[in-house]
C-alpha cells in the first residue's frame, strides 16, 4: 500500500498489490509481455478486495474509520467546496482548532461549513486536540450556524471525533451545557442541516453538533454513545475487549440504519475512503446535494416540523 500503513485485514491485498507492481516491472524492465497474467492478477485483486470489505467486522471497521490516511473534514471541504473562508472564534472564550467553520460554495450554493478536524503529525494532532472540542468549540460552531441562520445559508456538518475533551478545564467551562445548548438551539434553526459522519462519532462530541435534517453515514464510520474501548472498560474492566464491545454495541452504519438512527449510507470506494480520497468525496458530495435539493423546497414550518419528527421517531419500537 503506498501510503504504508496497513491494517491486519488488509494485508492479502497488500500483498497482491505488491505482486502485480512486482509483475509490472519486471515485464518493462525485460521487455516481456505478461499483461494476460497481470490482468487475471488484477481481477484477482478486485474480487478479494471486495469480499474482505464486505465482510468486515463492527470493530473492524472502526479501525477503518480511525484509519490515519482517511480524509478528514478539511479533505472534504478542498474537493466539495470552493471559496472557503475559515472563520474562528467563539467571542467569548478562544478559538478551538479541532473543530474549522466558515461559508463556500457548494456546487454553486452558498453553505455554512462545519467540521471536527483530526491530524496526521503530532505536532498537528495536538494543535488540533485530537479532534475532541472545547465548551468554546461547540460555542464557536453554535454562532456560525446561527451567523448561517441570520443569512439563510443550508449548513453542512462533518462529524469525526473520539469524543468531547473530558479535561477539568472544559469541565469549569460548561462542557456539558454547550453541547446541551447545541442540541437545543439546532433542533430549532431555521435553516437546512445536513449531518455527515465521516469518521467517528464518539458519545456527546458528536451529538453537540449532530442534530439536523438529514445525517448520513460513510459506510466505514461508526456512530456511538461510547468508544468500543471505553464501553469495554466499564463493562469487562479492560479495554482490550473493545472488539466485543463494538459488536455489542451496534455502532456500525448498517446497524444505525436498520435502527432508524441515520438516514443514509454513502458507500466508499473499493479498499475504503483512506485509498481514494476523491472517490470517497463524490460519492458523499452526491448524497449531500441531494438532501440539500430536497431541503431547500421546503417551508420553514415543514423543515422544522419533519426534523422534529424525526428524532422524537428514534428509539421507538413495536413488540408483538
Amino acid at each position: 500500500m503506498a501510503n504504508g500503513i496497513v491494517l491486519e485485514f488488509e494485508k492479502p491485498i497488500v500483498e497482491l498489490e505488491q505482486k502485480i507492481l512486482e509483475m509490472r516491472e519486471f515485464a518493462q524492465g525485460e521487455s516481456i509481455e505478461l499483461t494476460r497474467e497481470i490482468e487475471s492478477l488484477e481481477k484477482k485483486l478486485d474480487k478479494l478486495t471486495r469480499e474482505i470489505y464486505s465482510g468486515l467486522t463492527r470493530w473492524q471497521r472502526v479501525q477503518l474509520a480511525r484509519h490515519p490516511k482517511r480524509p478528514y473534514t478539511k479533505d472534504y471541504i478542498d474537493k466539495l467546496t470552493e471559496g472557503f473562508i475559515e472563520l474562528h472564534g467563539d467571542r467569548g472564550y478562544a478559538d478551538d482548532k479541532a473543530v474549522v467553520c466558515g461559508p463556500a460554495r457548494f456546487f454553486g450554493r452558498k453553505v455554512m461549513i462545519i467540521g471536527q478536524q483530526k491530524a496526521r503529525d503530532t505536532k498537528s494532532k495536538l494543535y488540533r486536540n485530537f479532534g475532541m472540542m472545547h465548551p468554546e468549540g461547540y460555542r464557536k460552531a453554535l454562532r456560525m450556524m446561527k451567523l448561517a441562520e441570520k443569512f439563510r445559508l443550508p449548513i453542512l456538518i462533518f462529524i469525526d471525533t473520539p469524543g468531547a475533551f473530558p479535561g477539568i478545564g472544559a469541565e469549569e467551562r460548561g462542557q456539558a451545557e454547550a453541547i446541551a445548548r447545541n442540541i437545543k438551539e439546532m433542533a430549532r434553526l431555521e435553516v437546512p442541516i445536513v449531518i455527515s459522519i465521516i469518521g467517528e462519532g464518539a458519545s456527546g462530541g458528536a451529538l453537540g453538533i449532530g442534530v439536523g435534517d438529514a445525517v448520513i453515514m460513510m459506510e466505514n464510520s461508526w456512530y456511538s454513545v461510547i468508544s468500543p474501548e471505553g464501553c469495554a472498560a466499564i463493562l469487562w474492566r479492560d479495554a482490550a475487549k473493545a472488539p466485543d464491545a463494538a459488536e455489542a454495541l451496534k455502532l456500525a452504519s448498517g446497524d444505525l440504519m436498520e435502527l432508524k438512527i441515520i438516514d443514509k449510507i454513502v458507500p466508499e470506494p473499493p479498499g475504503g475512503a483512506h485509498r481514494d480520497h476523491a472517490g470517497a468525496a463524490r460519492m458523499l458530495g452526491d448524497v449531500i446535494k441531494g438532501y440539500l435539493d430536497e431541503f431547500i423546497e421546503m417551508s420553514t414550518e415543514e423543515l422544522l416540523e419533519k426534523r422534529l419528527q424525526k428524532f422524537r421517531h428514534m428509539g421507538v419500537f413495536y413488540h408483538e
